[in-house]
């Protein structure tokens, strides 16, 4: 099974970086984008395995594209600590990537993932 993880993140370095860690562990990176926009015009060509997701991008929320992968039963971990927050019951108790975060925590949260 090909892993592939959408990357959805605003913050150019950090998406970079996040990218970086996951295809040295064979994962396939979808993006990464910064946009909702972006990101929806990516899920029309196809679905993730997972999905690793700001919650904040610029001025905008990732709600839309949260609801997406929701919709579709793609697994989500956030970047952000208590989503629930911004983008209330939608995101509730998913796994948290953590901002800023290590090399480790990321494919543990990935791996969790897959699992679900």
């Amino acid at each position: 099974m090909q892993k592939t993880v959408l990357i959805v993140e605003d913050e150019f370095l950090i998406a970079m970086d996040l990218a970086r860690m996951v295809e040295a562990d064979g994962w396939t990176v979808i993006g990464p984008v910064g946009t909702v926009k972006e990101a929806l015009r990516l899920l029309e060509e196809g679905l993730p395995t997972v999905a690793m997701l700001d919650v904040n991008l610029g001025s905008e929320l990732v709600t839309p594209v949260a609801e997406r992968l929701t919709a579709s039963n793609v697994p989500v971990a956030s970047a952000y600590d208590k989503p629930e927050h911004q983008c209330g019951d939608l995101l509730a108790g998913v796994p948290n990537v953590g901002k800023p975060t290590s090399e480790r925590r990321v494919l543990s949260t990935l791996r969790l993932l897959i699992e679900i």
